[in-house]
């Protein structure tokens, strides 16, 4: 039982986070620490068990059911069906859409299908390491490509500093970027970045990004969120082959670990009009053989407004603890004639975005930034414009370029340089395996190999960027007196019983003892002053420790749940 225990107080430090904590301490430079040794869902390896490194060939079941309605009441769909998308479909008038771990949903490409989740509208896409939720392509195995379908796109009520023509300004709303004409149900902002659009976690999108017309940026994203603020939960997102972008944030705050972006076609990390959300634990993958023909494919790419750039509140997003992986690979690959890659980072038009404790392997040109707006940026002292690219390892791609504007000297990268190395070699930084001869390998594996990696110490979060931000150690086991459970150990329903003294917006769910989440109970609902009662479900939970938490605002409890 003292290993259990021990196991469960680790746990506990994780889940029992307050609402201002995000960045998960480690030592290590990348998004992946050590090899365990081991391979499969009890590893370290925390693409284990949910990514799917080969869609290409993977056999979803039939559609057993066509979806071509808008949804405008609360909705579940079940792992027991398949879903078609036929044209866009938006979750509208404040409606929640529940998907069930495991379920499979398929994009129609005749119909160029989408889903859309709507500014005030929620999805609720949990799924776990052994179940997750697949958007995927209707197309037959071995014909499926980018662009086949859509895309998933959250709109929501957060801040961005840009307004269409016709759109309000006070506060910003905008039509979100790929249609070919303005509807309500792609409009998004407002003045709450704490707003919440639900759950993804544990969710693939694949072969996503269809052009919606020959008109430039008529494509839509792997993932496309509109003003998505801070209370959505998004981690565990792979998005593979998208025939645009694989993620991209236009406004809002919200944050997200652990995301993958699978051998798209444009940027795999795109943020714009005042993002401000924070991303910890990514990695990109790169194909030579896939870059957007109109040009300038990165790893990132950031803008603030084009084409200009003075609109705040400034794009500032941090990104830290990445592995971006870029068309050259160890440096063995040989680039195509006429590809279109870039850079690895491609910051621009008075952005401030940071990144930092990342690995850039296989780029042409590491670091790219360009014009005066941006570079002032990367001097500022005020958290509202200051930028940092710090503590990054470059292998195998010059270290910064300078632009074709002329800002930008080699003397100016040397002085912003800081921690960040281009010295070393990919046998430096020894992964586990990270190059193997086919992309689509299941055995591909971005762990550093060994402690003797030069990416396996290092990391800093020093930066203010980092400030109150970091998780505590502390073990939160013991502040959870207030919260009672009864009965417990629980069989088929416990009740769970605390006092509040004052109303608050609550989240409640039940995670398992490694840290998966298997329930949730309350999602940002309001709970009023006063003793509170609450009915938990059991049955179907398995035998063994779990974990009811309580997280709001000013209010964060954790407390253990035994069912027999």
């Amino acid at each position: 039982m003292k290993k259990i225990y021990t196991l469960v107080a680790a746990v506990l430090t994780t889940v029992a986070m307050s609402a201002q904590t995000f960045y998960t301490p480690a030592v290590y430079k990348g998004a992946f620490p050590i090899t365990d040794g081991t391979n499969g869902t009890t590893s370290n390896n925390w693409t284990a068990g949910w990514c799917n490194w080969d869609p290409e060939n993977k056999v979803y079941p039939a559609p057993t059911m066509t979806v071509s309605a808008d949804i405008t009441a609360n909705t579940t769909w079940s792992n027991t069906n398949t879903y078609q998308l036929v044209g866009n479909i938006s979750v509208k008038n404040g409606a929640v859409l529940t998907v069930q771990a495991g379920t499979v949903i398929k994009g129609d490409i005749n119909s160029k299908s989408c889903l859309i989740i709507t500014a005030g509208s929620k999805i609720i896409a949990q799924g776990t390491q052994t179940q997750p939720i697949v958007f995927t392509s209707d197309e037959a195995v071995g014909t499926r490509a980018g662009g086949d379908w859509g895309g998933l796109i959250i709109l929501g009520n957060g801040i961005t500093n840009t307004a269409c023509g016709t759109c309000t300004t006070n506060p910003n709303t905008n039509y979100i970027e790929g249609f070919t004409s303005t509807f309500p149900e792609i409009l998004y902002g407002g003045n709450t970045n704490t707003d919440s659009s639900g759950v993804l976690s544990f969710v693939r999108i694949e072969f996503a990004g269809v052009a919606l017309s020959a008109t430039p940026n008529s494509e839509i994203n792997g993932l496309t969120m509109g003003g998505v603020g801070s209370k959505t939960k998004i981690d565990h997102i792979q998005v593979s082959f998208s025939g645009d972008d694989s993620f991209e944030w236009f406004g809002g705050a919200v944050d997200a670990k652990y995301l993958v972006a699978f051998r798209g076609l444009d940027d795999d990390f795109d943020t714009d009009f005042g993002y401000a959300g924070r991303i910890q634990f990514g990695l990109a993958l790169r194909d030579k053989d896939l870059s957007d023909a109109a040009g300038d494919s990165n790893g990132f790419e950031s803008d603030n407004f084009s084409p200009g750039s003075g609109r705040t509140p400034i794009t500032k997003a941090v990104f830290d603890h990445m592995t971006i992986v870029g068309p050259k690979r160890d440096g063995s690959t040989t680039l195509p004639v006429g590809e279109k890659f870039e850079r690895g980072a491609y910051i621009r038009r008075n952005s401030a975005i940071s990144v930092c404790n990342s690995i850039f392997v296989g780029w042409e040109k590491g670091l790219g930034i360009k014009d005066a707006d941006t570079y002032n940026n990367f001097g500022a002292t005020s958290l509202d414009s200051a930028a940092f690219f710090n503590n990054n390892e470059l292998v195998v791609c010059n270290a910064y370029t300078q632009t074709s504007s002329g800002f930008g000297s080699n003397a100016f990268y040397a002085g912003i340089w800081g921690a960040n190395d281009s010295t070393h070699t990919v046998s430096q930084i020894s992964w586990v395996n990270a190059f193997p001869t086919n992309l689509n390998d299941t055995s591909l594996d971005f762990r550093l190999s060994s402690s003797s990696s030069v990416a396996a110490t290092g990391a800093s979060f020093t930066n203010s960027r980092f400030a109150g931000q970091v998780l505590s150690v502390k073990n939160n086991y013991s502040t959870a007196e207030a919260v009672t459970l009864y009965p417990n150990p629980a069989q088929s329903v416990t009740t769970l019983s605390f006092h509040t003294d004052a109303s608050m917006i609550m989240n409640i769910a039940v995670y398992d003892i490694t840290g998966k989440m298997v329930s949730i109970i309350k999602n940002d609902e309001t709970i009023s002053a006063g003793q509170q009662t609450i009915t938990i479900s059991t049955e179907k939970l398995s035998s063994g420790v779990y974990l009811v938490s309580l997280n709001a605002d000013s209010f964060n409890k954790v407390v253990k749940l035994i069912v027999e």
